[in-house]
This record gives C-alpha cells, structure tokens and sequence, in this order.
C-alpha cells in the first residue's frame, strides 16, 4: 500500500468527537489510506486562556499537513473570545467557502425535490474582518472592508469551480443599490470576470429578492458566489430548504490550505446521547477526498452513504414514520454505511467525481491598477450629547480652515444640517463633512489644522475619514437627502 496522506484532525466540542470518530471510521473502512495528526482546539482552548481556541504549536501541523479534517466547536459567549473557524480561514487565507445543497427528496423531507447548488462565500473580509469600536454612549460600528483582490478571488473561483463541474450558471449576490462602493466594487468585478466564461451563464440579483428566491423556488440557481455575510445566512438558507442543516458539508479552499467541516454547530445539547447526525461531517469528507485526488474513495463512500439513505437507516433529526425504516444513532448510522461500502444507490445518480473536468484552479489575482488619487475633504466624527443637529451645526459649521469649507452635518448618514428635519431620531455621533474651498490643494497638515480648531473648540472628535477622488472620481458616498 502506498504511503498515508497526513491530514490534520480536531474532534472539537459538543457532538464533535462522535461524529468525527463515525466519520474516521468509515474512512478507515473505504480504505482512504490517511494518517490522522490530532490536534485540540475550541472551548477547552479557549478556558485555557487562549483567546484564539488554537495553541501556537498546531499552527505548524496545519501548515505541514495543508488539509483539516475539523468537527464543530463551542466559542464560550462574552469575554473577547474570537471565532476560530473565522481565525482559522484568515490565518490560512482560505478564501472560498464551497457548501453544497441539494435535495434528497423523497428520503429527506423537501419541497424541491430538484434542487442541487453550490454557494461559494467569500471567506476572508467583509463584516466578518470583525473590526468594532464603540464610539460614543449609543453608537458602535462594525467596518466593512471590501478589497478588489478578494472579489476577483472569489468571484474567478466560482467560475472556475463551475468549469471543473460541470456547472451552467454563476449568479452573483450582492446589495449594491445600498452600498455602492463596497458591494458595487463586487458587482464591477463580477461583471468584468463573466465575460472571460462565456460558456457560463451569469445573472445578479440584490441580496433580498435573491434570498427570498433561494427559499422560493431554489431549483433556478446553479452556482451562487457571493459576500461574507451574505454567503453565512444564504447557505444555511439554502441547507434548510434542501432538507437540513445537518446533512451539509463544506470545505474552506485557499492558495496551499484546505478546511473541510460540517456546516452545523456543535449542539451541545445532544453531545454525549450517540444520536447526532454524521452526514455533515462525512460529506465534508467526501469533498477533502476529492481536494486530495481520491475520488474513487469519495465516490465509494457517497454512494454507500446515499444507498443507506434510501435504505430508510435514518438518524433521528431526518426519521419519519412512513419514510424511514429504522431509526439509528450516530455509530449504528456510520455502520450501516460500512455494511454498503461498494453498493450503489437506485434513486439518486451515483457519485463519479471523476466525471469532473479537472480541479479547481485557484490563481493569483492581477496586479491593482494604480489611478491618481487627491485629497478633498475629510469627514470628522464627534461625540455630543445632543439631539439637536442645528445647535451642533452652528458650532461645527464656524470651524472653516482657509482650505476647507463645512459642507454638511449627518447623523447615521442622514443629513440633518443645514435642513431642519424635525422628524429625525438623531444619535451622539454627528459626522462634519468638510470640503476643500476652490479645488484647492491640501494636506494632512490642513486636516491637522482642523482638527486644532475642534480641540479648540473642546469637541470629543472620535475618528476621521479623509475623502478621496480616484481618477477624478469620489471614493466616498453622498450622504441620505443630499
């Protein structure tokens, strides 16, 4: 026999370890030929005083071993505890997140008995940068970071994806009507990528009436490739309507490292009572043999998998009286796979990964195009107790510099000042947009000069934006009303 594949295994928390030693097991019974390099990670972890939930020493097994086999964990609520499936894909830079839905209809219960999609989720900035600060006494911000590196990334790698599978359509989601910037810089570089795959359909929708198509009538979508946030809800949007969270798998793909997972959480609630579901785990199994050009072994384990779906040998989160036969735990469940290894199913198609056209490429992105960029204003935020935009537009509006005129008060992004509104519910947080005077040229000194005069002035300034041109071009948004 050739030499094992070293991977690298978390057993996690909560129903982890049962459903990662079901998983072992039936690898070890389709004969994967893999060596198994344990590591410890999640709540134990983290009550150790290791906020990240990874002791530093696994790092270096991962980036040995390139491949990670990991079972849910629990991240302990409250006390700056950070998510460590979101260290893990940053760290590692696995910037696709590929979760597979599909229907297995009649065995599981769905409404769509056709649907089968693929979501591929930006996995590495977006909200999930998880970049907060609480600036005043009512307002916290969450920073949303879009780079047109990582839209290119995922956005290529979707249309790569659907090349290698076989795949017809590639439809984007984003909220561009809302955020032009962020979001429009996604939907650009979609549109601009769509063009080199002419064999591959592409459409766009905005992240509402996507979604509610997703859970409407979801057999239409093929391969959806979308934001961070907007990936985590519609994929378990997606797992659900097909039947359940606990059937789906994923993997976690970058440039030389690969995560593979259930979709699920680690239902603490259930640890410990042997009736979880292997399933999630086991086809993000299945999609880590694939990674590692063992499809035959994928194709052996899926398709003994499948038979004993249809066999009606359920776990009891998908058993139904009068659709299943025998209702079974975690182990029994991972057994009577074993006992089909090598079987076919009779309804569902057979897996043949093979049938796939080759891997997916992940390519280094293209260089940025430098564009000339000038400074034209800055936007200051302050924290003023006061509901009233006109008494702090009054104030804020004297603090001109020779260079930079007040253009505007805002509060939440409306625009409050010089208008009265006397309907606005205005916070403690009021952004002062100040703009150059006469296109003339300025500084970070002139921006420093203004910031003299709110010192001065004794107003708690909390953060500054410059405002930048691009090419001529705004790279800032215009306020609501203006």
């Amino acid at each position: 026999m050739s030499e094992k594949t070293p991977i690298t295994v978390a057993y996690g928390d909560g129903i982890g370890p049962e459903i990662m030693e079901a998983t072992l097991k039936i690898l070890e019974a389709a004969n994967a030929n893999l060596q198994y390099d344990v590591i410890e990670i999640g709540e134990k972890v983290y009550t150790r005083g290791i906020s990240s939930g990874i002791e530093e020493s696994s790092w270096a097994n991962l980036r040995a071993n390139k491949v990670f086999l990991k079972a849910p964990i629990t991240t302990p609520q409250g006390g700056g505890y950070k998510s460590l499936n979101v260290t893990t894909r940053k760290t590692l830079s696995l910037y696709a997140n590929v979760r597979p839905c599909r229907a297995l209809a009649p065995f599981v219960q769905t409404s769509f008995p056709k649907m089968n999609l693929v979501i591929v989720r930006e996995n590495e900035e977006d909200l999930y940068a998880g970049i907060e600060h609480r600036q005043t006494q009512d307002v916290y911000q969450c920073l949303k970071l879009i780079t047109r590196q990582g839209c290119e990334r995922i956005i290529r790698y979707a249309f790569e994806y659907a090349v290698a599978n076989n795949r017809k359509k590639v439809t984007a989601f984003s909220k561009d009507n809302i955020m032009k910037l962020t979001d429009g810089l996604f939907h650009k570089v979609y549109n601009e990528i769509a063009l080199e795959y002419p064999q591959i359909q592409a459409d766009h929708y905005i992240i509402d009436i996507g979604s509610a198509f997703l859970a409407d009538d979801p057999e239409r979508f093929d391969v959806i490739v979308t934001l961070n946030l907007y990936g985590d809800i519609v994929s378990d949007i997606a797992a659900q309507v097909a039947g359940s969270v606990g059937m789906g798998g994923s993997s976690n793909v970058g440039l030389s490292c690969a995560m593979f997972e259930a979709i699920h959480g680690s239902a603490p609630d259930i640890a410990g009572k042997g009736i979880a579901n292997p399933s999630g785990l086991l086809n993000g199994a299945i999609m880590m043999l694939v990674h590692l050009n063992k499809a035959e072994i994928a194709n052996k384990i899926e398709n003994a998998w499948l038979k004993t779906l249809e066999d009606g040998i359920h776990t009891g989160d998908v058993y139904k009286e009068g659709r299943s036969t025998k209702k079974v735990g975690t182990q029994e469940f991972a057994d009577a796979v074993i006992t089909r290894l090598g079987q076919m199913p009779n309804h569902f198609t057979p897996a043949n990964y093979a049938n796939t056209i080759g891997e997916v490429k992940t390519v280094p992105t293209s260089a940025t195009k430098v564009v000339k960029k000038e400074l034209v204003g800055v936007d200051v935020f302050i924290d003023w107790a006061t509901t009233n935009a006109e008494e702090v537009g009054k104030i804020v509006e004297t603090l001109e510099t020779s260079k930079l005129a007040f253009a505007s008060l805002t509060n939440r992004g409306l625009k409050v000042y010089p208008q009265y509104l006397p309907e606005a519910q205005n916070s403690d947080q009021w952004r002062c947009q100040y703009y150059t005077k006469n296109e003339q040229a300025i500084s970070h000194s002139d921006v420093l000069e203004l910031l003299g005069k709110f010192q001065s002035a004794g107003l708690d300034f909390i953060k500054t934006e410059h405002l930048y041109t691009f090419n001529g071009k705004p790279g800032f948004s215009l306020a609501q009303g203006e």
